[in-house]
């Protein structure tokens, strides 16, 4: 089961790094957001994947902490963009 999860977190890491070239070279804001939001939520996946490697409650509450960030970072941004598209 740890290997399966290793290889899980490595999947995780490679998707989180491709994602983060697209958040530099993305053509628009909301296409970098929407990245830079995934990225939080390959995070949240890693260290959900290391909680149940390790049994640690620490991760857990650590994907909580990223988990809400994220969402937090989203509906902010998502109402920044409105705002800045309202003519």
């Amino acid at each position: 089961m740890t290997t399966f999860l290793e290889v899980v977190q490595v999947c995780l890491g490679f998707g989180a790094a491709l994602l983060l070239v697209r958040a530099w070279k993305g053509p628009d804001l909301v296409d970098r957001i929407v990245a830079l939001d995934l990225v939080l939520l390959m995070l949240a996946g890693a260290l959900a994947a290391e909680a149940a490697r390790t049994g640690s409650p620490f991760f857990v509450a650590a994907v909580i902490v990223v988990a809400l960030i994220a969402f937090a970072g989203t509906i902010l941004v998502a109402r920044f963009v409105e705002w800045r598209d309202v003519p």
